[in-house]
């Protein structure tokens, strides 16, 4: 059976892909912060100043797949000393990265062969590090790009119920258009690489495209949000995106998906 550790997975994303693949495969977890997952004998605490090597020696795995948050210097730092233990010891690596690596271009969707370029911190940092797994010697690993994931219990969902009850402004972006992916079909795509043994650039999120203040409109409107304050944020007077797309078809037709079917997860 095929052993997976995850790296950060007691976020957010990070545990959605436990459950999605744990019931399938030998996976194990790592978490920092939150104690709930001490005693889950699948899980280790792990801190980005640890050697990680002492736990990936106890697992043992064949994929390594990293989700992890934190400060981008100790995972700039991290992720480095991760590529390359993966390339020597033949594990295969599966890294979340984002579609701010195409923050700069806005004129079009952007393709898994794009050059990628970016203004933001963030776009910048996921760039770094997609650039060194490029440079691995050994082709067994995936950079796993998403747009904005935008459902149920998700921190994005989180972060609107609050600001609507303690009446904070939420920021939305007339002008930019955007696709949007769920963590669950997410997941379920990472499985399916998985099971297939597919390596390279891979692009999820939906495959259609919307507004983003379009669609956070929509997201307050199926969460019932009676009184809500918007602050509108133009950064150009034209349309700029912020989305990918694929110039390949990896997925079959039950594992893609439309924006409205991710707003629709919201209120399930």
């Amino acid at each position: 059976m095929i052993k997976i550790l995850i790296f950060g997975g007691s976020g957010y994303l990070g545990n959605t892909i436990f459950k999605e693949l744990n019931p399938f495969y030998d996976v194990y977890c790592t978490y920092f912060q939150n104690i709930h997952f001490k005693k889950n004998k699948r899980f280790f605490c792990f801190d980005l100043n640890d050697d990680f090597t002492r736990i990936v020696k106890k697992v043992n795995p064949n994929h390594i797949i990293s989700s992890l948050k934190g400060d981008f210097n100790k995972q700039m730092f991290f992720h480095k000393k991760l590529i390359n233990y993966c390339d020597d010891k033949n594990i295969k690596l599966l890294f979340v990265s984002s579609s701010n690596v195409f923050d700069t271009f806005t004129n079009y969707p952007s393709y898994e062969n794009d050059k990628t370029f970016s203004e933001s911190i963030f776009g910048r940092f996921k760039i770094n590090i997609e650039n060194k797994i490029l440079r691995m010697k050994s082709k067994k690993w995936v950079i796993l790009r998403s747009p904005m994931i935008f459902d149920k219990n998700s921190p994005r969902i989180k972060d609107i119920l609050i600001k609507s009850k303690r009446s904070i402004a939420i920021e939305i972006f007339p002008n930019l258009i955007v696709n949007i992916n769920s963590a669950k079909k997410f997941a379920k795509q990472i499985h399916y690489l998985i099971s297939r043994d597919i390596n390279g650039i891979i692009h999820h999120g939906s495959n259609d495209l919307v507004n983003h203040d379009e669609y956070i409109f929509s997201v307050v409107k199926k969460l019932n949000i009676k009184k809500i304050n918007y602050k509108y944020i133009y950064t150009t007077n034209d349309n700029r995106y912020l989305a990918l797309f694929s110039n390949q078809t990896i997925f079959p037709n039950h594992l893609q998906f439309s924006f409205e079917e991710v707003l629709r997860e919201i209120i399930k």
